[in-house]
């Protein structure tokens, strides 16, 4: 089993989605390790993550705020250091309460089965 540590998804803009981001491959695992967020916007933004579609069940994060940049820096910026295992065909799932201003990456580690 070889274990491949990767970017999986960004860097990239969150929508208002909710959108699929990440589909773990089918004979593959993923462990989500660290979520890194910024925003360069003058006001707070949420954003809600969930393995599965989204829904209240499925939500990890709901309306998680990421603060306004202060006074001259360029942004915000949230690290979120996580050990999520997801399994073959898992989603994963974003939205944010403001179109488009939330810069995402997210990475782990591929688990390659067999």
């Amino acid at each position: 089993m070889a274990r491949i540590p990767a970017r999986s998804y960004g860097p990239a803009l969150i929508a208002t989605g909710p959108a699929t981001v990440i589909t773990v491959p089918a004979g593959e695992k993923l462990i989500l390790r660290h979520i890194h967020v910024s925003n360069p916007s003058g006001a707070p933004v949420t954003f809600s993550l969930s393995i599965g579609a989204d829904a209240a069940g499925t939500r990890l994060w709901q309306t998680y705020s990421v603060p306004a940049a202060a006074a001259g820096v360029t942004d915000s910026v949230r690290d979120i250091f996580v050990y999520i295992p997801m399994e073959a065909a898992e989603i994963l799932t974003l939205s944010a309460g403001t179109n488009n201003v939330l810069n995402i990456v997210i990475s782990g580690d591929r688990v390659v089965l067999g």
